[in-house]
């Protein structure tokens, strides 16, 4: 079954992305394949240029996915930064920077939620909380 694990931030701005590409990396060097899934076409961009630049000498290895993508070079590279719909790609670690729960979650044997100090995200975060929690998956909650 799918573990669940909330990161909840003080801060707002881009204290998200910020993270989103700190627990990538950490979860990358753990050896596990990921897909970041951002809010839409454009957030994936803006995720894809920030995995590249923030923080001096990090490096992780990544893709963004686009229509028409060699599957070869999906399945060899550890990191796919998706465009907001389901990429057809094997990963064990979803990093979740949508809205809404993907309906593809189930497929991932760990869901990471990042939720910020923005409100009108933290109240969407929070119903994400109440559909994982009723059906039932483990859930760990981390304040960083």
């Amino acid at each position: 079954m799918t573990r669940v694990d909330f990161y909840v931030l003080d801060g707002g701005g881009d204290a998200r992305e910020r993270f989103a590409c700190r627990l990538t990396e950490k979860i990358y060097r753990l050896g596990h394949r990921i897909l970041v899934h951002p809010q839409g076409a454009a957030h994936g961009r803006e995720l894809d240029r920030l995995l590249w630049t923030w923080r001096d000498g990090s490096f992780v290895p990544h893709l963004a996915w686009e229509a028409g993508i060699d599957p070869e070079d999906a399945d060899a590279t550890p990191v796919i930064v998706g465009d907001g719909g389901e990429p057809a790609v094997d990963a064990d670690v979803l990093v979740n920077l949508s809205d809404e729960v993907p309906a593809f979650f189930s497929r991932f044997e760990r869901v990471a939620e990042i939720v910020d100090g923005d409100p009108a995200r933290r109240s969407r975060s929070r119903e994400r909380f109440a559909f994982y929690r009723d059906r039932g998956y483990p859930m760990d909650t981390h304040r960083i």
